[in-house]
């Protein structure tokens, strides 16, 4: 089996934490967010190649793959950053076998084995989320077989969103799809890989849902909404956390609320209301409502903020 990993974002929405970090190599529970997929593919044990599709900081992701893992590589520099399709239509060369898609923007908890038992042409993982809006959503039929597939849907056809996992075992279907995607008038801007999936089942694919959450254990002192991924050291108190949070060692969180959520060690949450916020390592917020992207070493405090 190949591997797809596009990495070729500038991370714009995590500013300034992408500065001078490429968005993969962002450290989320204590390492990098990419090194926990590279780590589910050494253990799978049956990838032949990674292809990675770079572009921002591409030589800290070079230098970083190169040196933690030991599956054989190539990098391949996204120049036209014009959508999903054509980041994996870069990998076309290397493409001789079935294919594992995986963007780097999700981690998940997946068993990785069900690609040696299924029978289907493809599989994609997805999770079910409120703001569907934001995702390109799956429907299925009812024997878990995808029928559509919707980048950021206006009308609530489903709540399965993608998370970026893909398994492609038609692999030349996949780029008979692409190359049709490539030759349409661009889809809200860009060219969706999604759009060359919606293509294979038009002509008769079947890609199957799969979806699988973690649950913390150990966490008696705090309500907690998974998914979530909490390290050892963390302290909760008096606390409501997730979903789609992740914790450093070190943390402590005291009467606060926090979703969608990532931070780093060592940090302190008080009495604040958080979502939708990137938090570095050792940071102390105290009395804040609302968004934050706070790096590393800082202190926020706004004590009277209700």
């Amino acid at each position: 089996m190949k591997v797809i990993i596009p990495l070729a974002g500038k991370g714009t929405r995590l500013r300034p934490h992408t500065h001078i970090t490429p968005k993969p190599m962002l450290k989320v529970a204590g390492k990098p967010v990419m090194a926990y997929i590279l780590e589910d593919l050494e253990r799978l044990g049956s990838v032949d190649q990674v292809v990675y599709i770079t572009g921002h900081l591409k030589e800290k992701v070079e230098e970083y793959t190169r040196k933690a893992f030991s599956i054989p590589a190539v990098f391949i520099e996204q120049k036209v950053q014009d959508g999903t399709a054509g980041a994996v239509e870069l990998a076309r060369p290397y493409v001789d076998q079935p294919v594992l898609i995986i963007f780097v923007d999700t981690i998940f908890d997946a068993d990785l084995s069900v690609i040696d038992r299924t029978d289907a042409d493809g599989i994609i993982w997805v999770k079910t989320v409120e703001d569907y809006q934001r995702f390109g959503v799956v429907v299925t039929d009812a024997d878990g077989h995808m029928t559509k597939i919707v980048e950021k849907p206006k009308t609530p056809i489903s709540k399965r969103a993608n998370i970026g996992l893909y398994y492609i075992r038609n692999w030349k279907l996949l780029y008979e799809g692409i190359a049709h995607v490539l030759k349409q008038p661009k889809n809200q801007g860009e060219y969706f890989l999604t759009d060359a999936f919606q293509y294979m089942i038009d002509k008769g694919a079947r890609i199957k849902e799969k979806g699988r959450a973690r649950v913390p254990a150990g966490i008696d002192r705090a309500q907690v909404i998974e998914p979530v991924y909490i390290e050892d050291g963390v302290t909760l108190v008096g606390s409501r956390v997730g979903p789609n949070v992740s914790l450093g060692a070190g943390t402590v969180i005291e009467n606060a609320t926090i979703r969608d959520t990532i931070t780093g060690d060592n940090c302190r949450i008080a009495n604040s209301t958080l979502s939708n916020s990137l938090i570095g390592d050792e940071v102390v917020v105290t009395g804040v409502h609302g968004e934050a992207s706070v790096g590393s070493h800082s202190e926020v405090r706004s004590d009277t903020g209700k």
